[in-house]
Order: C-alpha cells, then structure tokens, then sequence
C-alpha cells in the first residue's frame, strides 16, 4: 500500500490570501464575474426596498381607505419581485459559464503539472490523493466561484445595507438588531479556527479513501487470490469511519454557529417587538413604521443565516486551493536548461561518468545506491547490465532519460551532459522499455505510437512502422483481436496477458527508432520460445542502435555483445561473457542464479519438481563464444 502522501510544512496564509491566489485563473473572467455580483446586489436591493413600499401602503392608502393606491402598492411590490426574480436569473447566466472556464483551466493546468514533474513527485505522493484533488477540490472552487463568493459578498453587503435602513424608523431597534451581531462575529472567528482545520482533515482524508480504492482495484487479483478481501474491507471500514467521524465533527461545528445565527436573530426579533410595541405605545413611531421595520428584519433573516454556511463554503473553497497550490508549489528539479544543446544527428554513444545517486528521502548516513558509476556504451553496441538483486540496475536505467537526475557525476550522449538537452529531445534520442509494462487505455495502434509524435497515427508510415515493431516484438497475437491494432485495450491492459503487454511495451520502444533504446528485462514474461524470436529480431533492428539491457536470463546476456557487472553500486567488471567468466568469480555466481531461476521456471512449465534432475541446459559459453569469433571476423 502507498504511504501517506506529504502533508502542507509551509506557514498557513490568511483565508483572504489563500484564495487570492485563485486570481491569475479567475482574471480572463473577472468581468462577467463582477457583473454576476452587481445583478445579485441588485437583487437584494429589490428586496430591500420592499418593507420601504410596504411603509406607504400601511401608513397611505390602508390608513386613509384609498382602495385604488392600495392596488397600485401592491403592483409596486410585485414589480420589485419580479425585478428581483430577474436579476437572479441574469445573476446565474453571467456566473456559470466563466466558473466553468476558471474550472477547465484549473484541471488542465494541474494535469500539465502532474506531467511535467519529475518521478521522485510522484514516488512520494498517493495517487488518490492527487485524484481527489484534480477532480473534488477543483469542482468545489467552480462552485464557490460561481456561487458561495457572490452569494457571501452580497449577503454581507445586504445584511449592512438592510441594518443601515433600520436606522430611519427607530435607532433604539436598529441598536439592538446590530447589537446581535456582535457575538455571531465572535463566534464566526472561533468556527474559523475550527472548521478550517477540520475541512483539511476531512479533504486529506477523502483522498487517503480514494487511494485505498484504487489500490484496492488495481490490485483485486491479488485480494481474491490471497483471500484477503474481508481485509481490505476493514481497512477501508475503518478509513471510511474516521472520514465519517471528521465530517459528523464538521456538522457540528456549522451546527453551532447556524445555532448563534438564528438564536441570536430570534432573541433581536423578540426584543425588538417588545420595545417596538412599547415605542408605539409611546407615540415615538407609528404602526407603518414598526410593520416595515419587521418586514425588513423578516427579508435580513436568510442573508443572516445564509452567512454559517456560506462561510462554511468559503473555508472548504480555501482548503481546496491550498491543496491544489501544493502541487503547483511543488519544486521541479528536472528540467530544461537554459541554453540547450542540440544533437543534429545523434551517434548513440552513452556514457555514465562518475555517476553517483540517492533516493531524496534516504538518509544522509545511507550509502549511495549507485557509487561512482563509470560505464561506455559505444555506439551501435549492446550492453547487458547484470547484477544481483538490489545492485541498483534497475535505479541505473532510469538516469539517461533524467526520471531521476544524478546526484553526483553525469550521464552523456554523444559527449553531451544529458541535463544540457531539452527534455523532449532527450527522450526522442532515448527510449525506455520497463519489466512493467504499463499501457493506456487505448487502442493497441495508439500505444504503440505513443512515442511517434511526428506521424500521423492513419498514415500509411505509421502503418509501416507499426507493423514493424509488432513483428520484432513478435506481437502477431493482435491481428487476432476484434479490431485488429484498432481494439481498444482495458485500463493498463490488464485485459491482455502480461506476456502480451510486455511485448507490445517492446514494439512501442522500438518504434520510437531511437538512437539509444534502454530496457529492464523486457522479456521476462516470455516463454522461451517467443523469447528466442524475439531475440532473432532485435538482433538485426539493434544492429545499428546502442542498446543497454538489463539481464535477468542467460539468454539476455547472449544477446549482448558486451556485459557490465554491477556490484554493491559500482561497476566492477567489463567485458564479454566468456571474458568475464574466466576471470570475475561474482560474475560466475551471478550467471550460475539465472541459470537456476532457468532451471525453476523450466521445472515448474514441465510440471515437475525444481529440485528434480534439470538434464542439459543451453550452453551459454557456447552462445557467447559464437558472438566473440563474429566480432573477430
């Protein structure tokens, strides 16, 4: 299971700065959106201005029998709701579309960003949490931009408005209706401090969830093989209760300051119509006046109470760009230089000088996985790279294509540092193929072609080189699937068999005709016979590539036509096979591991005990000693 993924160690910006942030995306928008807010305002002063007709009507043609004005007051009032109810619909139609587009923009740009950032990112990040994030957090801005920011301002200004108003009919009752609001302001900061907490809780724990799914489906063979579904189950159980007790403390919390806005809200009313019909027993204001004050604290109550949730929305909107800004905040430390250098005609000499590495998160007193690599691949030759395991082979094919950057020492081609080529071509002038084939869900055409930008993916070229490299890779099985090199293949290929989706990961590296071509045992999951033709193959396509090959097989090895021993981060020995064997005793132990993993799988295909007389085994020697008299000649 991945590890958590990195929780925020930066100062906490203020709310208001936070979500300021949003304003490089916001701004191509901004005029609709302020047209939004005015239309919303205008709304509200409709309604505001309603109590104020309501006063003309009670203290006018009601008081003096007028039945005629009567009916022109309320043709007035339905005219400030009609006006109202239009400038909620405009409010709307300005709003939705550019919170749309600030939500493209955002989702767009975090997915560049997820691309553009180096491996070692990833490796530290859960990919749930990074799906919870693209997909929860940038939904939940489009809404609080659309909705939740208007709704907050105006409902704000319409509360002042309205409180202001209250001051021509009587200051003793505006007193107390702005004297109300004293301890809900109180209590907003308090449900500040606590909210905002707990939403980033809540979210962090939301993508721990998604996470847990995925792995859980990505991984389902293993969980019904093993039995261990009820397993997985629990955990999540126990991740969803946690989410669940998180969310039931975040209700709480708008639970009680909604309590202090409508309490406090009753407990103005109820003074206010104390004092309200004190005062007009008093003579100090008359009935109109008192009704259109009511009318006009009634029309303030949902502003008022609007404002626990809508804040509530505001700090879930801030956690949400904290989140999001986390990953654009997050530092690229592989990238383009400044001024780069260009390879007009690559050769395919690669070269490891000095090369030194460690993971980011392993500790200063660990040694260095890779300790002062020092390796030449001429161009056009095939190098296999073995060692045993946790040697670093693996760790030391991802450094000519930068997923991982050296931390000491460097990588060249051609004599050029890789880290003075662009990206783009760095990696057109070197393919990778991986032990674990990863495929797009995609047809089989456009997986292949995945490295072939230049071509059209319908051209009869591309038709060339896609056949070609399905036939190196000895990948005839897809002429027999429904649609040909058309099919649509599942989520990661699970659909094909690992043999399978091993083999098309190869074509898809050797389309790419690159100058150099680096693969980690990409023929593990090959029988032996298709292994064999496809060794036949890359012979002739790598005849004229420089090819750097990490061995797990005897029969890998034989392909090489030299082999670099890789030991305890070094490389120690270089040579040919029968070089090598002669005279480096590790390497005879390395060699003899492979011919006995060999000599298990045969046992095991032949359903019969690996422990049992293996007979005759390829002669490996003999391979090696064939190659050595080629290059002679």
């Amino acid at each position: 299971m991945s590890s958590p993924s990195p929780r925020p160690s930066a100062p906490r910006l203020s709310t208001a700065r936070a979500l300021l942030r949003l304003l490089e995306f916001a701004r191509p928008v901004l005029p609709r959106l302020a047209l939004g807010a005015v239309t919303a305002l205008g709304a509200a002063l409709m309604a505001l201005m309603i109590p104020i007709a309501l006063e003309w009507v009670v203290g006018g043609p009601i008081a003096s029998g007028e039945t005629t004005a009567v009916v022109w007051g309320a043709l007035a009032v339905l005219g400030l709701g009609l006006a109202e109810a239009l400038m909620v619909y405009l409010r709307r139609w300005l709003v939705v579309a550019p919170a749309t587009y600030v939500e493209y923009d955002l989702r767009r740009t975090f997915y560049a960003r997820l691309q553009h950032l180096p491996v070692a990112f990833h490796d530290r990040w859960q990919s749930g949490q990074l799906l919870s994030r693209m997909m929860q957090d940038i939904g939940l801005i489009r809404r609080w931009l659309a909705f939740g920011l208007i709704l907050l301002v105006v409902n704000v200004l319409t509360v002042v408005i309205g409180a202001v108003l209250l001051f021509q009919w009587h200051w003793a009752l505006a007193a107390v209706f702005v004297a109300s609001g004293i301890p809900m302001w109180i209590q907003g900061f308090l449900f500040e401090r606590e909210y905002g907490t707990l939403t980033r809780l809540s979210q962090d724990q939301q993508g721990d969830l998604a996470t847990s799914v995925e792995e859980s489906v990505h991984g389902i063979r293993v969980l019904k093989a093993f039995g261990r579904g009820p397993h997985a189950l629990r955990r999540f159980t126990g991740q969803a209760q946690t989410l669940r007790d998180t969310e039931m403390r975040k209700a709480g919390a708008i639970a009680r300051i909604e309590f202090w806005l409508v309490f406090m809200q009753e407990f103005a009313f109820a003074v206010s119509l104390i004092m309200g019909i004190w005062l007009a027993s008093l003579g100090r204001i008359g009935v109109d006046q008192l009704f259109a004050y009511f009318a006009m604290v009634t029309i303030l109550r949902w502003p008022i109470e609007s404002i626990g949730f809508l804040f509530a929305f505001m700090m879930d909107a801030r956690t949400a760009t904290d989140r999001i800004f986390e990953v654009f905040d997050a530092q690229n430390t592989i990238t383009d230089p400044e001024r780069p250098v260009e390879i007009a005609e690559p050769r395919g000499a690669l070269a490891f000088e000095g090369v030194h590495f460690r993971y980011q998160d392993a500790g200063s007193a660990e040694p260095d996985l890779l300790n002062g690599i020092d390796l030449e691949v001429r161009p056009g030759e095939t190098m296999a790279l073995v060692g045993l395991t946790g040697s670093g082979k693996t760790t030391l094919t991802t450094l000519p294509t930068r997923l991982y950057d050296v931390t000491g020492g460097r990588v060249t081609i051609d004599g050029v540092d890789v880290r003075d080529l662009r990206l783009v071509d760095l990696r057109r002038i070197i393919a990778t193929a991986f032990e674990d084939a990863t495929l797009f869900s995609a047809s089989v055409r456009d997986n292949v072609l995945l490295g072939r930008d230049d071509l059209d993916p319908r051209s009869p070229e591309a038709d060339r080189v896609l056949r070609e490299a399905l036939d190196v890779a000895q990948a005839a099985f897809v002429d027999d699937l429904p649609d040909g090199a058309d099919t649509l293949i599942g989520e990661e290929g699970l659909s094909l068999s690992g043999g399978q989706r091993q083999r098309l990961a190869l074509a898809r590296a050797v389309a790419a005709r690159p100058a150099v071509i680096v693969m980690d045992d990409p023929l593990s999951a090959l029988d032996v016979d298709t292994e064999e033709r496809v060794q036949a193959e890359l012979r002739r396509v790598l005849a004229g590539t420089t090819a750097l090959i990490v061995a797990h097989r005897p029969s890998t090895v034989a392909l090489a036509d030299r082999v670099a021993l890789l030991e305890g981060g070094r490389i120690t020995a270089v040579g040919t096979h029968a070089e090598l064997m002669a005279r480096s005793a590790h390497y005879r132990s390395v060699i003899s591991s492979f011919e006995r993993e060999v000599e298990q799988e045969e046992a095991w295909r032949n359903d019969r005990s690996p422990f049992d007389d293996p007979g005759p085994t390829a002669d490996l020697d003999v391979i090696a000693g064939e190659k050595d008299e080629e290059a002679a000649r």
